[in-house]
């Protein structure tokens, strides 16, 4: 899920990718794997609804053991044989392979920030005693795992420095084990929370404890961890008798004395509330926003907060809230709607960023604490900003940005100055004047326009023969805005002409944009999918053979979704990590944080939509169907790898040796991240090896 402004200070480490005329040649002594098809068959709400493979749902059985590793070895056999690849590992290694820095955190004097230098596999912590101190190492994720499959997630630094809470995560899973960092000692404290889905941290100003945000089996948790002491001792400060598809974040008010809590509804958080307790006093935890169909995300100050939110304002506004009224009479408007969404807000040296999105690319600017214009931001081109490090004390803001032509950037902003310069910038091996990105609309079926951007060289003929890799997400709110990738990079060097669509179920236009693409209307997210590819070929940059469409998670849905609804216009599909089987997703690992935005088949209107889209139930014998690579691996514990099998096995009933439907399936990787540089490049290899053979693009 990839919002640029949603990414953490290490989102921009790994140069992220994304994640023919004639048959395709088929490399010889290369044969399908057979798989057993069982008749299981329900009938729901007078439909019947068959599904052969279930028994691929079951990951530690022996025969899916099996059948798993009988599926690498077929896609590797196919994979393996195309040429050209150690030209692209070692141009993909050449873009990948630099050095890479995040946008740092200070704190207390000490800046803390990640940094990956070209040998390197995994990012490694760093401290400096002051901006231009001496650069010393913390945490290297290569003494804890060296295979290389631990990374880390940085949850907070204490106010002076002196402590650092972080995760560990193995392989992608979600799951984190989370430690305490003496800075001063440069040791780990004995405090030590068990491997688990964490929601976010909050150290008090004295560092005796911090309190978390966690998913434990029953549903969620904010509890409170002193230090010193077991983790089977912290204390549970809210949270009993929730849903599994809430969420909890904690979050402590400068100076300690107010807590704050958000509960946000499914993953897209469409609904939130908010609670606040009085520590000093020790007071009740009281609501301070509940009962309203609305988006509040609390950004807290010493004396009171500010909240952004979508309440009466689709677009997005900021409200200001003191601690000492916190009635809802007493709210303040600092920030009204405007014409451009509003992305994310933070809060550094007593004013506002505001992050706007205007027609998909980022627009940053300053306001008072009143809400009085103080400034903005200004970037090279049209973009993205994200990973923002700032405090409401503080004068400094680190920001990052990228875009289609320019690598990672953190920018250094003086808010009291109003100065902004170029603080850092990844040098990558790239002539970027080499590219160009365009921005270009159409109008979905029922006439709504939707934006899509194109990067391609500037010579591109508009004849039909350009290879097109078209890339989408559509849902959660999350955005398409524009990003440096190695894997683009090589793609338009190739020749391909690379296009990333903003689809309704985004953020890109605000709530009622998202409102459009989810729930009863999810199929207008597919419907723009499918006028974006037929736009392409209508205006000669490409034609079905050249075409194909890439997506993961709930991309891959959408992928998976417009292959079974469209397959005569695309070429080749690349899935990864996707949801397939919507009938079922909501029983499998993180699928109730996602009811809120799909719905689920336990309700009867609801099993209408979903059984109307869902993939895995709507392919058919006799139908002509592209090419698919799926993607996934055990580490994924937020989408079930489930899915992908059982499509994987439904597919290859349909598919021909010259269109096949492979699975490359990883034992160690997940879905959140953490992926080393190595696996990271391998699987760039794989996924540009097969759609350079299915659209003729091998040299």
């Amino acid at each position: 899920m990839r919002s640029f402004a949603a990414l953490t200070v290490v989102a921009g480490l790994l140069l992220c990718g994304w994640a023919v005329a004639e048959e395709a040649a088929v490399p010889a002594k290369t044969t399908m794997p057979a798989t057993r098809r069982d008749n299981v068959q329900e009938t729901l709400y007078g439909v019947t609804v068959t599904d052969p493979y279930r028994w691929l749902e079951n990951q530690e059985s022996p025969e899916t053991r099996t059948w798993i590793e009988q599926q690498n070895t077929y896609s590797r056999g196919l994979l393996g044989a195309r040429p050209g690849r150690e030209r692209l590992e070692k141009r993909l290694a050449e873009i990948r392979r630099v050095e890479v820095v995040g946008a740092p955190i200070e704190r207390g004097g000490r800046f803390f920030y990640f940094k990956r230098l070209p040998q390197q596999e995994q990012a490694v912590f760093h401290l400096k005693q002051g901006e231009n101190g001496k650069e010393e190492v913390l945490l290297d994720p290569e003494k804890i795992r060296a295979d290389h499959t631990a990374s880390f997630d940085l949850m907070t630094v204490s106010n002076d420095g002196k402590l650092v809470v972080y995760g560990v995560r193995l392989g992608g899973k979600d799951e984190t084990e989370v430690h305490v960092f003496d800075v001063d000692a440069r040791r780990d404290r004995p405090d030590l929370l068990p491997e688990q889905v964490m929601q976010g941290a909050a150290l008090l100003p004295d560092n005796s404890g911090f309190y978390y945000g966690v998913l434990v089996k029953d549903g969620p948790r904010v509890r409170f961890h002193k230090m010193g002491t077991a983790a089977s001792q912290d204390l549970e400060i809210y949270g009993a008798g929730l849903a599994k598809e809430n969420g909890l974040s904690p979050d402590v008010s400068d100076d300690g004395r107010y807590l704050v809590i958000t509960l946000y509804r499914g993953s897209a958080a469409t609904t939130t509330e908010i609670y606040i307790q009085d520590l000093k006093k020790k007071g009740p935890l009281r609501p301070l926003v509940k009962g309203i169909e609305a988006q509040f995300l609390p950004s807290v100050a010493r004396d009171g907060l500010f909240m952004q939110t979508n309440w009466k304002a689709p677009k997005g506004r900021v409200l200001a809230v003191d601690f000492a009224h916190p009635e809802q009479e007493h709210w303040r408007e600092v920030v009204p709607e405007s014409d451009s969404a509003i992305e994310f807000m933070a809060l550094a040296g007593g004013k506002l960023l505001v992050g706007y999105l205007r027609n998909a690319t980022s627009e940053v600017k300053v306001f008072e604490g009143d809400g009085k214009p103080a400034g903005e931001l200004t970037f090279p081109a049209p973009g993205s900003v994200g990973g923002v490090q700032s405090k409401w004390d503080q004068r400094t803001v680190y920001a990052g940005y990228t875009s289609f032509t320019i690598p990672f950037t953190i920018y250094r902003y003086d808010v009291a100055a109003g100065k902004q310069e170029k603080w850092y910038q990844i040098k990558v091996p790239v002539d970027t004047t080499q590219f160009k990105a365009e921005q270009v609309w159409f109008q979905s079926k029922d006439g709504t326009r939707v934006p899509m951007f194109l990067v391609h060289r500037p010579e591109v003929k508009l004849d039909g023969s350009n290879p097109v890799l078209l890339d989408g997400y559509g849902g959660f709110t999350l955005s398409q805005t524009p990003f440096f990738s190695a894997d683009t990079v090589a793609w338009v060097e190739h020749g391909g002409i690379y296009a990333d669509v903003n689809l309704r179920g985004g953020g890109e236009f605000g709530e009622a944009w998202h409102k459009a693409g989810m729930l009863a209307k999810k199929q207008n997210v597919f419907d723009d999918f499918i006028a974006a590819a037929e736009w392409l070929i209508a205006n000669k940059y490409t034609t079905p053979e050249k075409l194909a469409i890439t997506g993961g998670s709930n991309g891959g849905l959408l992928v998976g979704a417009v292959l079974t609804q469209r397959p005569e216009l695309y070429r080749a599909v690349v899935c990864w990590h996707p949801l397939l089987d919507m009938l079922r997703y909501d029983q499998f690992m993180d699928g109730q944080f996602w009811v809120s935005e799909y719905g689920a088949a336990k309700d009867a209107e609801q099993f209408g939509w979903l059984y109307a889209y869902s993939p895995y139930h709507h392919v058919k014998a006799g139908l002509k169907y592209p090419s698919v690579l799926f993607l996934t691996g055990d580490g994924d514990t937020r989408v079930a790898p489930l899915h992908a099998r059982k499509m994987t096995a439904l597919m290859q009933q349909v598919a021909t040796p010259e269109r096949p439907a492979m699975l490359v399936y990883d034992l160690t990787a997940g879905h959140a991240g953490g992926r080393s540089v190595s696996q990271g490049i391998a699987d760039s290899v794989d996924q540009l090896s097969f759609l350079f053979w299915q659209l003729g693009m091998e040299e």
